[in-house]
């Protein structure tokens, strides 16, 4: 279950009883509060706050007066009374996690480094996300940090910031047999004496019940001054998350929370709720265990995704934290070539390796406009890009380069099967789905580029709208008579549960429509009489 679904499905079946209702009245927005409410609970949201949030959107629902239709330049447009509540609950999702405060914005002091301590429970990912912090002050404000191995009672953890300091090419400051409070003061004289703008402490693990341990970060405090202490939460705990972060904020006086494990499947209770019990924000989360996995929160792009709006906003922020400058530098002579349809295997590795290191494919769903549209019971199959990267590697030099060579021979296609273990339809398949992504590459260089255009050796993203009304069945389904592979989207492989007995079918093999209209009797045959003349060409090749 990815994370924040079973309140999503709590605010879609609530939309749905209020779809077709001409006015909002106490009984159908009561009818449509109890699933919201039920889902809040079960997705572990705290008591108090789940009960003060239906409140206050009942009580806005109930106070309004809901146009049906509004006039706006010359043209009467309709406003659901349904929507309406919709937006009513948006507001209050987003006022319920931020809006964040303008102290949360990294605002390096005018004299000396910056000190950010993380502090938090064993095991919550603190090591982790100081090196993941550490670069996301590299790569956002061009920081020189220094990472403070401060948890000297565990030797493990020391050593693991130090290769974390070592991929990342950032000095981390240690000391044998150091007393913390001390070893934290002696690091920001080793900063200043270094030229390191940022220090970064990471202290050792706690619960907020050990008095004598929480009285030990309370001397760093003192020693240091530090300019932000951050929680960092493990979401997967629940709401033992907010308990811990209302022990911690009452002895350390927190700036926020990083939460992480937010791309794996727990419920979204806490952070739903950690706001709202501490006063104080979520300021990053965690969405992976790449180091580049870290991104600022964003109370509306969480509001966006439970509702089912998508968040691009937050999946362009992903990929700009992960394609370096010098990245799209490199690939900025590709884009022209690439938009013309010169699109070889290569490149379609290469954009499958971007989607990979972007995240869970789940989350990325939510993300997109069209996550709340998909049929239900779709599943995500994130092994489904081993295979493709097992297949393409299979290939020649030659073949890479020359996609051609591979859809014309069959006996390239058997020996590409062999050769990753895979069968002849799924290398049919990739070459249908790599057809489909070089046809819509030539489309979008004819006018302006879209949404994979934010990958690496492309610039805009701005026109993700241009895409809609394209016939793209080939990406999104299979072309019709190809058995149907679980993979709407190239790279974005999908599955869908078969019930027992059940065969797959292509939806395009029992309707076949083009660009959203049913096929004529004359297409179809014409489509038939084609296929036809492909086998019989395929059988002359064997």
């Amino acid at each position: 279950m990815a994370m924040f679904e079973t309140v999503s499905n709590g605010f879609k079946t609530a939309k749905n009883l209020l779809s077709g209702k001409r006015q909002l009245t106490e009984e159908n927005i009561e009818e449509a509060l109890k699933s919201i409410r039920l889902s809040l609970f079960q997705a572990d949201v705290n008591y108090k706050v789940a009960k003060e949030f239906i409140q206050r959107v009942k009580e806005k629902a109930l106070g309004e007066v809901v146009q049906v239709s509004v006039k706006h330049q010359g043209q009467r447009t309709q406003i659901a009374p349904g929507d309406r509540f919709i937006k009513i609950c948006h507001d209050e999702l987003e006022e319920l996690m931020g809006p964040e405060p303008p102290e949360m914005a990294f605002n390096p002091p005018k004299d000396g480094p910056t000190k950010v301590m993380l502090v938090g429970l064993q095991g919550s990912g603190k090591t982790t996300t100081a090196a993941k912090l550490a670069r996301w002050m590299i790569h956002h404000h061009e920081k020189k940090p220094l990472l403070v191995a401060a948890d000297v009672y565990r030797p493990a953890a020391v050593e693991q910031l130090r290769v974390l300091g070592e991929r990342l090419e950032i000095p981390v400051y240690r000391e044998d047999n150091g007393v913390p409070p001390t070893l934290c003061a002696n690091a920001v004289k080793h900063a200043v004496q270094s030229g390191r703008d940022v220090i970064i402490y990471d202290t050792a693990g706690r619960l907020a019940v050990d008095d004598l341990l929480m009285s030990e970060l309370e001397e760093i405090v003192a020693a240091t001054h530090p300019e932000y202490v951050y929680l960092v939460c493990d979401a997967m705990i629940g709401q033992d998350a907010v308990t811990t972060a209302k022990e911690f904020n009452s002895r350390l006086d927190l700036s926020g929370f990083i939460m992480t494990k937010m791309d794996g499947d727990a419920r979204g209770g806490a952070a739903l709720s950690i706001k709202e019990v501490t006063g104080k924000p979520i300021a990053f989360v965690g969405l992976g265990e790449g180091l580049d996995n870290l991104q600022e929160f964003r109370a509306e792009g969480i509001a966006n995704r439970i509702l089912g709006f998508g968040d691009i906003v937050g999946m362009v922020e992903r990929m700009e934290n992960i394609i370096t400058q010098r990245e799209i530098e490199e690939r900025e002579k590709d884009a022209e070539r690439m938009l013309r349809g010169d699109f070889d295997f290569h490149d379609f590795l290469e954009q499958v390796k971007v989607i990979r290191r972007m995240g869970s494919l789940a989350e990325l769903l939510e993300m997109m406009p069209f996550g709340d549209k998909l049929p239900k019971g779709f599943k995500v199959d994130e092994s489904e890009f081993l295979r493709i990267e097992s297949m393409i590697l299979s290939m020649t030099p030659h073949e890479r380069k020359t996609p051609q060579a591979v859809q014309e021979s069959i006996t390239r296609q058997r020996r590409i099967a062999r050769g990753s273990g895979r069968n002849e339809e799924d290398v049919r398949s990739l070459l249908h789905r790599f057809s489909a992504m070089r046809e819509m590459l030539r489309a979008l260089g004819s006018g302006s580029a879209g949404f994979l255009s934010k990958l690496p050796g492309f610039k805009q993203l701005a026109q993700l709208r241009q895409l809609k009304g394209m016939d793209i069945d080939g990406i999104f389904g299979e072309p019709a008579g190809t058995p149907p592979k679980n993979a709407p989207l190239p790279g974005l492989p999908f599955g869908s549960p078969k019930s027992k007995g059940s065969k797959e079918r292509s939806p395009s093999a029992a309707s076949p429509q083009r660009g959203g209209h049913a096929l004529s009797a004359a297409e179809r045959n014409k489509r038939k009489a084609k296929r036809r003349d492909q086998k019989k060409a395929r059988q002359r090749q064997r």
